[in-house]
């Protein structure tokens, strides 16, 4: 459910390739046309994918873990039935998107095996929510109210992405963000209608989240965190929109539907600027944010760890469907 983290690694921004090959290529993305797995393109374009589209599908797979949390602690039946529901979509988001991956990665002799080994080495980011705890069960309708709405802003802006797999998993998964953006809307709306004291942990929810749904989108420019590839995804027309018209478009949408319900967010600057047509709010720490998607974050290492004993249970069903005989 989540966007592309700038997080300073290295993609290449120069290309290498036959110039020829890449001017033709170059014509069918300002064509329009969509390019396929099998299809010519160059080293840039395929790196940029492989980064976008792994980060997206593990950060699915790492997203589940906060919510499934709270799988045996939700209130009634009809919500445990609920957030199941969801955790086992957004599982299935993440198998989707790193099969798309693995075929991208086909040309550098690499496979799932190595995008587990990279994640658990530190090499393959996650997206910084899914660093942090949920402490209540306000938190599990935080995340699929503002977490996958913020998701969802982020993914349609790529829906007519370039590259044809991942424009074709988007629409599916999309579709499927809808439903949980709603999933969570209903939560936060019960508790916003309960006790005084389910508005405040409602409240004391939002507090604590508001500084990750600001920077889930990236920092605004190369001169926040010493980079960005956001002009090189706008260049091969993957995504649309820069990470503050991003972030701007989330404001305009959610911003209204929190002071609706009576909720403050903790920025006092926080304001809609007429004159400029844009919302005005205070920087959130990017320092913050850098270390937290080094896995520094309050629950890295308790998230990657049970990742980590999940892909090694279940090592033995990966070795019955392997094609040849496996040997751990």
């Amino acid at each position: 459910m989540y966007n592309y983290i700038e997080d300073g690694d290295a993609v290449a921004n120069t290309h290498g390739d036959d110039p020829e090959k890449y001017a033709a290529f170059m014509a069918r993305i300002e064509a329009g046309e969509k390019i396929e797995t099998d299809d010519w393109m160059p080293d840039e374009y395929r790196q940029s994918l492989i980064k976008l589209i792994s980060m997206h599908g593990i950060s699915e797979i790492m997203g589940a873990l906060p919510e499934k949390e709270w799988t045996p602690k939700a209130p009634t039946l009809r919500r445990k039935l609920g957030i199941m529901a969801k955790v086992q979509d957004e599982m299935g988001h993440g198998q989707l998107l790193l099969r798309v991956t693995e075929d991208l990665m086909k040309p550098y002799g690499k496979n799932r095996e190595n995008l587990m080994q990279d994640l658990l080495n530190g090499d393959l980011k996650f997206h910084n929510v899914f660093h942090m705890p949920t402490k209540t069960w306000a938190d599990a309708g935080m995340v699929g109210w503002l977490v996958d709405g913020a998701a969802i802003i982020s993914q349609t802006n790529m829906l007519d992405a370039s590259y044809g797999p991942y424009q074709r998993a988007l629409q599916r998964i999309c579709a499927e963000e809808v439903f949980h953006a709603q999933h969570g809307e209903s939560i936060i709306m019960a508790l916003a209608e309960g006790t005084n004291e389910q508005r405040e942990i409602l409240q004391e929810s939002l507090n604590r989240w508001w500084p990750s749904l600001l920077m889930f989108f990236g920092p605004g420019s190369a001169s926040t965190t010493g980079s960005s590839k956001q002009d090189v995804m706008m260049k091969y027309r993957i995504r649309k929109s820069s990470n503050e018209e991003l972030r701007q478009a989330f404001l305009d949408k959610y911003l209204p539907r929190v002071f609706s319900l009576g909720l403050t967010v903790p920025d006092e600057t926080v304001h809609y600027d007429k004159d400029e047509e844009k919302w005005i709010y205070k920087q959130p720490d990017w320092d913050e944010f850098k270390q937290i998607i080094k896995n520094k974050g309050p629950r890295s290492k308790q998230r990657l760890r049970l990742r980590e004993i999940a892909y090694e249970n279940n090592r033995w069903v990966r070795q019955a469907l392997a094609p040849e005989p496996v040997r751990s």
